[in-house]
């Protein structure tokens, strides 16, 4: 049976990517219009719906991708590669800053990282066989974790969890879940994950710091993430992970609400009858997450049960409104340029985190201050975009608009000539 395609979905996810790249790339991480920036800690911006979409969006094309519920030994083992694909192409990035070569330092040692980054994507993304994809996924999936592991300096406070890490290990329950449960279990499964999780963050205390709580730092997934991957997470203080591994498990349930929601688009009913189907679908989750939101604040980087609810809303509404005016109405005209995103989300989410981390890593003469030097991505910035702007912002959303239409013109060439890059 051939797989099928709904050409919705791909605009939804080429939106998505597209929003994606916008608010990762600002010029100034100082200088952003709040619906660009994450919510502080509770609360839900325009910028904290895009992780959660893209969990959606692959877990509405589980159905799709998976026409028949096979199962076997060769469906695990593509599911399981597939898998460590994703998860080691979002560890890479965490990897790219901190890789040393014989000792190498400066554009000698950038340029390294660039050849392996190649290396790298040729081996995670190239088209081999089934043994040949798994043997590199999982041997570059043991060499990093050795690495990060094994007393290395360079390599000892590395972050573990991500983005695209998050996505394979999802990937991987979704998809068998898929396969050898049917939609009523599938249903059940996820809301016990969300009434779990809630009851996990609420009632039990954390050690050594005292009551249940919701606090940065101080709540139970942050003490759990501490204790099982100490040095390994975000930010400075690496104190805790957004994507940590207590929050992975509501962030299935948005998944399995993704491929709940895909099902729905094969029943033998007619286009109107699913549109209609899929906004009551879309509006009850959002109902229940604002109620939610009551006792178990919408939070991304908790990704609170009622965060799933509300997003997964408002991504089925999301998709739904696209799917009448793309598939029912067939007003598609005007959805080429986020295809071009849609098609290819995996070489925009690899390559649009190495490239900055490459200008950042080249460094030039300062115009104004000779004797100093700058990188390209701040000269680009404060000499070529910046004057062209009064308002700060401004300025900044200028510079992240331009980088994702750098990603147009890449991202248009592939699909002329029909290069579309699968893990």
């Amino acid at each position: 049976m051939n797989k099928e395609r709904l050409l919705s979905l791909d605009i939804f996810r080429g939106f998505t990517i597209l929003l994606m790249t916008i608010v990762n790339n600002p010029g100034s991480w100082s200088a952003i219009y709040p619906p660009l920036a994450h919510a502080e800690w509770h609360g839900c911006t325009p910028t904290d719906l895009v992780f959660p979409f893209f969990i959606f969006i692959m877990g509405t094309a589980v159905p799709f991708a998976i026409p028949e519920k096979i199962w076997n030994v060769t469906v695990l083992q593509k599911i399981a590669i597939r898998s460590a694909r994703i998860f080691c192409l979002g560890l890479f990035l965490n990897f790219f800053s901190t890789i040393e070569v014989f000792g190498l330092e400066g554009t000698s040692v950038l340029i390294a990282r660039i050849v392996i980054t190649l290396l790298v994507a040729y081996a995670l993304l190239g088209n081999f066989s089934t043994n040949v994809k798994a043997g590199l996924a999982f041997g570059l999936l043991g060499l990093m974790l050795i690495l990060a592991f094994s007393g290395i300096e360079a390599y000892s406070e590395v972050r573990i969890p991500g983005v695209l890490q998050r996505i394979g290990i999802i990937y991987f329950i979704v998809a068998i879940l898929y396969i050898k449960s049917n939609y009523k279990l599938q249903l059940i499964i996820a809301g016990l994950l969300l009434v779990a999780y809630w009851a996990i963050m609420t009632l039990i205390p954390v050690p050594g710091i005292g009551p249940a709580n919701l606090d940065k730092g101080t709540n139970l997934a942050a003490w759990l993430d501490n204790i099982l991957l100490n040095g390994h997470l975000w930010g400075a203080s690496k104190t805790w992970d957004p994507e940590g591994i207590l929050s992975t498990i509501p962030a299935i349930a948005t998944g399995i609400i993704g491929m709940l929601i895909g099902q729905l688009f094969h029943l033998p009913i007619s286009k109107m009858a699913i549109v209609k189907r899929v906004a009551l679908y879309g509006l009850g989750l959002l109902a229940l997450g604002l109620v939610w939101n009551s006792v178990f604040p919408i939070n991304k980087s908790l990704w609170t049960s009622s965060y799933v609810l509300y997003t997964a809303g408002i991504a089925s509404l999301c998709l739904i409104a696209l799917y009448y005016i793309i598939d029912v109405a067939n007003y598609s005209k005007w959805t080429k340029v986020f295809l071009f995103w849609g098609v290819n989300p995996m070489i925009v989410f690899f390559f649009s985190g190495i490239i900055p981390r490459v200008l950042s890593g080249i460094q030039i003469q300062n115009p104004n201050l000779p004797t100093e030097t700058l990188s390209v991505q701040t000269y680009l910035y404060d000499f070529i975009i910046s004057p062209s702007f009064e308002n700060p912002m401004n300025a900044s959303l200028g510079y992240a608009l331009s980088y994702a239409a750098f990603w147009c013109v890449i991202l248009w060439i592939l699909f002329k000539k029909k290069l579309i890059f699968k893990v």
